[in-house]
């Protein structure tokens, strides 16, 4: 019977190439989004088997939901990929947005992965891969403090779990993927430009699943990665993003 897994945020980005690179592997895939359509259209190019599950994981009854759907189904990996960003300087930044931000970026993903942990702890086996950023190991953020704090909230989160897993003997996973700039559609909806070139979608996916398969707490694709973060840690305020040009002109013009 093939791997069955589980992948949120999947209708782009990092979310749909863990899609065709585990389809590509032999894994039957349940797709979780909001954009049904897109999933629909990913679907549709997989070589296995792909459900589609439209879900809004800003609302914790949808989380629910969804943990309801599978119910009495092994769950061999499960990508809590949903998530987003935005920049800009706190004082201005969209308090609406942030809410949202936090609603999809930890508490959805909080929910999933203690309902999955749970789950998988039952069925004797699984893993699970939260899907962080490099944001999460480096210090402060500025114009983008809400999401390197919630980025910040994934990595703590999962270390945790992973090490009670590992102390308890668990046949559990529990991981985290932290990269660094990547090649999607994220950037223009956090309205960010990056001082580092991204590394595409494929070589990020690639990276994270050889962790998984080494079972590493914290995975790091990309080789200029660790150079970048030890520079971050002696001058903190030279982060690895940058605000979008309007926004520069916006404060020349102040």
């Amino acid at each position: 019977m093939p791997a069955f897994a589980v992948i949120t945020g999947a209708s782009a980005g990092i979310g749909a190439e863990f899609a065709r690179q585990l389809s590509a592997r032999g894994y039957n895939l349940m797709l979780v989004a909001r954009r049904g359509e897109r999933m629909r259209e990913l679907a549709a190019k997989l070589p296995t088997e792909c459900e589609i599950f439209p879900a809004d994981l800003s609302r914790p009854e949808e989380c629910e939901r969804l943990v309801q759907a599978l119910q009495g189904r092994t769950v061999d990996l499960f990508i809590n990929n949903a998530g987003f960003g935005d920049a800009g300087n706190f004082l201005e930044t969209d308090l609406e947005k942030e809410l949202s931000m936090l609603d999809v970026n930890v508490r959805a993903l909080h929910i999933l992965t203690k309902r999955m942990v749970q789950k998988m702890q039952r069925q004797g086996g699984g893993a699970l891969l939260n899907v962080g950023s490099s944001a999460g190991l480096l210090p402060a953020g500025p114009h983008m403090a809400t999401y390197y704090a919630t980025k910040s909230y994934v990595v703590s989160l999962t270390s945790a779990v992973a090490a009670e897993l590992q102390a308890a003997h668990s046949p559990v996973y529990v991981g985290c993927l932290c990269p660094g700039p990547v090649d999607t559609e994220f950037n223009a909806v956090a309205n960010v430009r990056f001082a580092l070139p991204g590394i595409s979608a494929k070589a990020c996916v690639q990276a994270a699943l050889k962790g998984v398969q080494r079972r590493r707490t914290i995975i790091v694709p990309g080789p200029g990665m660790a150079a970048a973060m030890a520079l971050s840690r002696l001058a903190p305020r030279r982060m690895l993003i940058a605000v979008t040009a309007h926004q520069q002109k916006k404060k020349l013009s102040r």
